[in-house]
């Protein structure tokens, strides 16, 4: 009885500040951002600081950067600021006054909520900061008649501007695991590292075709961000970003919790990078660059994306490539070799080159596609797997997961040791959906050939083309490169390599001949053999 009198007679404002609490516990715990909302009352700069990405020299690789991006960057911190957190700053930080309103302000941009939602407030954040640091943005904010929290976001996206946007979503998760400057270095400001940034034009690029404003055909070969051309609508882009690279709506929540947890953790840390760190300026040396590890984070939705996000940032550890046909030959029996015994998800990624057209062995024509599967390879005659997923990453990207319909995701197997006659022999090799026979993807034992058929021959992944201008017909094409990265981490290594060592003491152990298990020579079959031989007309006596 007490209770509920005492719960009526609470006022609106301990109610308003129950309900913003436990909203934003969520998300990030009570007492972390308590200590983030303390340590940015130090001033009216301190919080729009605070929430800037590290100080960091970015650069891309073989062409300049585009104009106005470390501008866009430098006004990141107070776009989302001015955007999320004004009330506070208004209500004042001192004591109570700014707790609500910076709650509010905190889970009007990392609540959950739908994720067309997530999207538009990225893209206010990125209108916001373009406007600040006077760069174009074809993106204006429509406000609804009740007010400015709600409103829709509308204009065009050029293809510069889709590059700088998927660029500044790269920053903000970069920020989160860019190591920061040592402990004990004072006040004293370094020079900022040169950040290499990853390529997107297969992100890019993927967004104009699915609008429509690029043709999937040849004219996809070569395409540069710098041809510019069509650029595609807010709404077109949403629905590629649903679609292909949902994980671009997470960015904004990610980022600002990421950067409270840093200001409550340290204060006096120093908001740049580490200089002793060289290992984001690493050129791209494999055939899953950073650029495509990031690509593969925003369409996946599951554990694996943490592993290709460390990737995205610092390069792919090199403990990890378990195969790699330019290093490690090419070929079926060497594959098997690299990948057996490791019970773990794997990334396989292959280039190739199609055999039609005159210039067919030009670099700019090739293309690469990839599998990731869910579990370890097995040699069998039939297909087998639990999940799985297709990918295109060039020069398109794209993603294709699991229909549900079949579970047809894996098939590799290997030419028996015991030959024997069979009047159907199965095929020898990998293939990834479809059929036996009539596989969606089949490399041939030699790892030389690659065929590649059109979706309707396949039930298990979705419907989607791998290759630019894929026909109806079978695409038959010469292997350039495989590789396969192991994604199960340290402990999934450590089980295969027991699993080697047991296999090669078997190994031992059967090339090693016992002769005391043959008995005696003259007792043996085979002594009375060559007896028999030498001198057919001898008389014998049988022993009873």
């Amino acid at each position: 009885m007490g209770a509920s009198s005492s719960t009526a007679r609470a006022s609106p404002e301990a109610h308003e500040r129950r309900e913003q609490e436990t909203l934003a516990s969520a998300a990030l715990a009570l007492p972390l951002l308590r200590a983030a909302f303390s340590r940015s009352a130090a001033g009216p700069a301190a919080l729009p600081d605070a929430l800037a990405p590290p100080r960091a020299y970015f650069r891309l690789s073989g062409s300049p950067l585009l104009p106005h991006f470390h501008d866009l960057l430098e006004r990141l911190g107070p776009a989302v600021a001015s955007l999320f957190f004004a009330d506070g700053a208004a209500a004042g930080a001192d004591g109570d006054a700014g707790w609500v309103p910076f709650l509010k302000g905190f889970n009007r941009c990392c609540a959950r909520v739908s994720a067309s939602r997530s999207l538009a407030l990225l893209l206010r954040v990125y209108l916001a900061a373009c406007a600040a640091a006077g760069a174009p943005c074809g993106v204006q904010f429509q406000p609804d008649e009740g007010g400015d929290e709600e409103g829709k976001v509308v204009g065009e996206l050029a293809p510069e501007e889709i590059a700088v946007f998927l660029w500044m979503c790269w920053v903000m998760a970069w920020s989160g695991s860019a190591p920061k400057a040592a402990a004990g270095d004072g006040g004293d400001k370094s020079e900022p590292v040169a950040v290499l940034l990853p390529d997107v034009t297969h992100l890019v690029l993927s967004a104009l075709v699915s609008a429509g404003a690029v043709a999937d055909d040849e004219s996809v070969w070569g395409w540069q961000i710098s041809t510019g051309g069509k650029g595609v609508k807010v709404q077109e882009f949403t629905s590629w970003v649903l679609a292909t690279a949902s994980g671009l709506g997470n960015c904004l929540s990610q980022y600002v919790q990421e950067r409270l947890r840093s200001l409550a953790a340290d204060s006096t840390e120093e908001n740049s990078v580490s200089t002793d760190n060289t290992t984001f300026d690493t050129s791209d040396v494999y055939l899953l660059t950073r650029g495509r590890a990031w690509a593969i984070v925003l369409s996946l939705r599951n554990k694996l994306s943490e592993k290709f996000l460390s990737g995205s940032v610092i390069g792919m550890d090199a403990e990890d490539l378990l195969y790699r046909s330019s290093v490690h030959g090419k070929g079926l029996s060497r594959f098997w070799f690299g990948v057996e015994g490791y019970n773990g998800p794997m990334l396989i990624l292959l280039s190739a080159f199609s055999k039609g057209g005159v210039k067919n062995v030009d670099s700019d024509r090739r293309w690469l596609i990839g599998v990731l599967t869910e579990e370890g390879f097995e040699s069998k005659d039939t297909f087998y797997g639990s999940s799985g997923f297709l990918c295109a990453t060039h020069p398109i990207f794209r993603m294709l997961p699991p229909s549900g319909k079949e579970k047809n995701f894996v098939y590799s197997h290997l030419r028996p040791q015991i030959r024997v006659y069979e009047a159907n022999p199965k095929p020898v090799g990998l293939a990834f959906g479809g059929t036996v026979g009539n596989e969606r993807i089949f490399l041939d034992e030699d790892f030389s050939k690659v065929v590649v058929r059109h979706h309707a021959v396949d039930k298990t992944y979705q419907h989607g083309s791998l290759i630019p201008n894929q026909g109806y017909l079978p695409v038959e094409a010469s292997v350039l490169d495989v590789e396969v990265w192991g994604l199960g981490g340290e402990a999934t290594r450590r089980q295969q390599d027991v699993y080697k060592k047991r296999e090669n003491i078997f190994s031992e152990q059967r090339r090693k001949v016992d002769l005391k298990t043959f008995g005696n020579w003259e007792d043996s079959p085979e002594k009375m053999m060559m007896d028999m031989i030498s001198d057919p007309n001898r008389v014998r006596r049988e022993d009873r």
